[in-house]
């Protein structure tokens, strides 16, 4: 019965979740084959998988501990129980087992919940005996021999079940007079022979069990034995499938979103707000899997970095597949002015508000900053005062060192095309061919990523000596035409004198040298593909796509080509997942990819966007920011990022503040590190009121895609109130759902209570999202639309050479690719120097260069730096490390 019941459980549950295979790994350290062949066959008959580690027989308590730590971390297992000698038990060793994975029942934890009538499993033995004794209630019922952890369980159970319980060992002076006078026997090994059947009351129930499952053995006694004797053997064995079963429904639900039990952290804000440093510093961050744990987050779905950081597996994905995402909204501003206007700022401090103030599930999802600029001028993205990343330090330097791995990948690429170009022109294409397709131990053959190469030739053939001469010279040969080579190295270091060099000087390169340059690393194109990435091998097929040059004949030569795709996936492997970190109130974020918002598209990435929206549940919100103003970034956001994801936001918050309104209204230049003039510090409301035009402009730009726009005005400390009012005023005149003054630089989440309030209205509005333009328009006029619809330009004027890519990219068959605008972020236009809402204006475009992997062309308004300088007065002057305590100073 137990049997059956158990099968049909076990089917049950496959049914409903086709991809599980429930596993039972046994730990045994003995010779009995009989147990391990009861297992075997009980499982065989229920259907589910079961692993039998058989030890050495003479195994130490600690080998055995180890295999059951091993066991314990292995997601593939979903049950553990143990089949040892007796003398190897011990709460040290049945305390190894996880809890959630102890089919047995014997762990301190478990035993704790039986004893206080919680939901836990009854160890198997106990089962079996409850199943095998009749009604017990009011009897009296006598464990003999019956010790430990299994003991404890079923003097428990008996217990509820109303029966008085006795227990004693087989030397106990007392032993005759108590089984003369129990109802029911339990003996937790084989009987004496000194202990004869005549002691116990006549038709008392007899059971034999013993710690664990045992065996059926033993001689059950004398013959004739007055008592009804029975074995927990085989039901035993049942009754632990029974566990495995319930073990496995309580693993299908720990996969399934959970609630959070999330804690915040507090704040006590200080006037006036201290330095960044200084507010980081005094806040004491959770330790990053306590805060994983909070959020619902399963141990084997994070890889801790430290203390405060922790990867983020790509698994939690397919495990919440089912889950109903959050709300998606996206933080984008007005034109800033050279210091900027506080996104990173706003959408820390709405998602503090959001969680630990209105207790909402919200997760913010960022970029992570380039160390280029920290050791030059003072940047980073993890906001200011009291609304940032914390620890800022690991935020700004090397977090779990994605910038390195798309280093590596992206120099590597770098020397291999380089390097094919030398042993091209060097050798002959049989020798080349030889090099390439070398013999290994006597056998020779074609990598998988060459036979794809074959395939792509419409080379049929798989045996590398059936090719052809002409076949061989077609596979070995790229022909990369080193005037057209796009790819460049990159060093995450503002370093000018790397903006124009020349490679291939030293004598072994044969005379070979070309002019070349160094990019900052995150204008890379695989970062921009670790942005747009959906997967693994979403990741892997757009780094084959990534076109390095074109041949001699015109035709593109991409990584794929160059047989370096699996290699460049390989060193990004760990870069793919996202780093979860925390703001000063203890709130989830996600730190992920950082493109340049210029010749990339400038948001974090399509995964941390996609894992947060699973976790913060159907209710939940998901905060993310665009780069630049809103022309730029937003633009980009949704033309290129929700086409990849698929993803669409529900609510836009625009960030504006009074000091760029006045820029745009008239005021004067706005330069970093120079004070602010009078104009910027003290009341000016005409400034204000001209200077909206670009509020407006930003607000009807958001308004072509359909979204609903929610302003936050970013408060400082000189703002009026009168300013303040008059910007909310006009942004709600130009259509913005609403517009709230904002205070969570100095207050943190409480100060932006007012917006988090807004943005959860302004979620029920209608959302008629669209595109600004279809994919199957020419490149020039998606260009055009760009220019005219969103920057307000009369008209596009491409170069001889823009054009001339144009129609290359098009004969390629890259035409249907969105468009990423490389453009100054200062103006709405292609002059930084006008501001408000120029018009009537030509838009220059200079070049267009194409990012095939990452999948948009970028066409250049201008010339655009790729490598930052260092200033006269650089940031690394100020910045030490202190030996003793090992903090670092002077980072901000």
């Amino acid at each position: 019965r137990v049997t059956e019941n158990v099968k049909n459980s076990l089917a049950s549950l496959k049914r409903e979740n086709p991809q599980l295979e429930p596993t039972l790994a046994i730990i045994q350290a003995h010779n009995d084959q009989l147990i391990q062949e009861a297992n075997k066959n009980f499982a065989k008959e229920i259907g589910l998988r079961v692993i039998h580690i058989c030890l050495p027989e003479g195994s130490t308590k600690e080998e055995i501990v180890s295999e059951i730590l091993r066991l314990n971390e292995d997601p593939n297992v979903h049950g553990l129980a143990l089949d040892l000698p007796e003398s190897l038990y011990s709460s040290k060793l049945l305390n190894a087992v996880k809890p959630e994975k102890d089919v047995d029942g014997l762990s301190s934890v478990n035993l704790g919940r039986l004893v206080h009538g919680d939901d836990c499993l009854v160890p198997p033995t106990v089962c079996a005996v409850m199943e095998l004794l009749e009604d017990i209630g009011g009897k009296k019922v006598l464990l003999v021999g019956v010790r430990g952890a299994e003991g404890a369980a079923l003097q428990s159970v008996l217990q509820r079940q109303g029966a008085t319980v006795l227990s004693c060992h087989w030397k106990s002076p007392q032993l005759q007079s108590e089984l003369g006078h129990a109802d029911a026997v339990v003996f937790g090994s084989v009987k004496p022979d000194d202990v004869p059947a005549s002691w116990i009351k006549p038709g008392a129930a007899v059971i034999y069990g013993a710690h664990g499952l045992l065996s059926e053995k033993h001689s059950h006694g004398q013959q004739n034995d007055p008592a009804a004797e029975k074995t927990v053997g085989s039901l035993a064995v049942a009754m632990r499938m029974q566990n495995m079963v319930k073990n496995t429904e309580r693993w299908i639900h720990s996969q399934r979103h959970r609630k959070w039990d999330f804690h915040s952290l507090k704040l006590q804000p200080l006037s006036p707000v201290p330095s960044d440093i200084e507010i980081s510093r005094a806040q004491c961050p959770k330790a990053v899997d306590v805060l994983a744990k909070e959020i619902g987050l399963l141990t084997d779905e994070i890889e801790i970095y430290g203390q405060t950081k922790a990867k983020v597996r790509l698994s939690l994905l397919e495990r919440l597949k089912d889950q109903p995402d959050g709300k998606y909204f996206l933080v984008a501003g007005i034109t800033p002015t050279p210091l900027g206007e506080g996104k990173s700022t706003v959408t820390v401090g709405l998602v503090q508000a959001l969680t630990a103030h209105l207790n909402i599930n919200s997760f913010a999802c960022l970029r992570q900053p380039s160390q280029g600029p920290t050791f030059g001028v003072k940047g980073g993205a993890a906001g200011g005062g009291y609304a940032q990343v914390i620890p800022m330090e690991e935020f700004n330097l090397h977090l779990t060192g994605d910038i390195h791995a798309i280093t590596a990948a992206n120099n590597l690429l770098a020397a291999a095309i380089d390097a094919r170009i030398l042993h091209e022109n060097t050798q002959s294409d049989k020798s080349l061919y030889n090099r390439l397709v070398p013999v290994v131990n006597g056998v020779r053959g074609f990598s998988p990523i060459q036979l794809a190469r074959l395939r792509r030739l419409g080379i049929n053939k798989t045996d590398p000596g059936t090719l052809t001469e002409e076949e061989m010279s077609k596979f070995a040969r790229l022909d990369i035409d080193p005037s057209t080579i796009t790819w460049q190295r990159v060093v995450d270091t503002n370093d000018r004198f790397l903006r124009k060099i020349t490679v291939g000087q030293a004598a072994t390169e044969k005379g070979f040298a070309r002019q070349a340059q160094f990019d900052i690393a995150v204008a890379s194109e695989i970062m921009a593909i670790l942005a747009l990435t959906t997967s693994l091998q979403d990741m892997k097929e757009r780094l084959g796509r990534v076109v390095v040059a074109n041949d001699k004949k015109g035709e593109p030569v991409t990584a794929e080509d160059l047989g370096v795709t699996g290699a460049l996936a390989v060193l990004m492997k760990d870069a793919i997942k996202p780093t979860l970190m925390q703001t000063l109130e203890g709130t989830p974020v996600f730190v992920h990819a950082g493109p340049f918002a210029n010749i990339a598209h400038g948001s974090s990435s399509v995964l941390a966007d996609k894992i947060a929206l699973k976790l913060v549940g159907e209710k939940g919100f998901v905060v993310t920011e665009a780069g630049f103003g809103a022309d730029i970034g937003m633009e980009k956001f949704f033309n290129i990022k929700c086409r990849a994801s698929g993803l669409v936001p529900s609510v836009v918050v625009l960030v504006a503040t009074v000091r760029a309104l006045k820029m745009h209204g008239g005021g004067p230049n706005v330069t970093a590190g120079a004070p602010l003039k009078k104009e910027y510090t003290e009341e000016n409301l005409q400034l204000v009121a001209d200077g909206c035009c670009n509020l407006q402009k930003q607000i009807q730009i958001t308004q072509l895609f359909g979204v609903p726009v929610v302003v936050a005005l970013n408060v400082f400390k000189t703002d009026s109130p009168a300013e303040i009012d008059l910007v909310c005023k006009i942004a709600k005149e130009s259509g913005a759902f609403d517009a709230v003054p904002c205070n969570h630089w100095s207050a943190g989440g409480r100060g932006a209570i007012k917006l988090a309030q807004a943005v959860e209205k302004a979620v029920n509005q209608k959302n008629n999202f669209k595109y600004l333009y279809n994919l199957e328009l020419p490149i020039v006029e998606k260009i055009r639309t760009i220019a005219q619809k969103v920057y307000g330009a009369q008209d596009i004027e491409l170069s001889p050479a823009a054009q001339s890519q144009v129609d290359r990219y098009t004969q390629q068959g890259f035409g249907n690719l969105p468009i990423c605008m490389a453009k100054t972020h200062l103006s709405l236009s292609h002059q930084p120097e006008r501001k408000g809402v120029p018009t009537g204006f030509i838009l220059p475009i200079s070049d267009v260069r194409a990012s095939i992997g990452a999948g948009f062309i970028y066409p250049l308004v201008g010339t655009m730096s790729t490598m930052p300088g260092l200033p006269t007065r650089s940031c690394f002057y100020d910045i030490d490390l202190d030996p003793v305590t090992e903090e670092v100073k002077g980072l901000f």
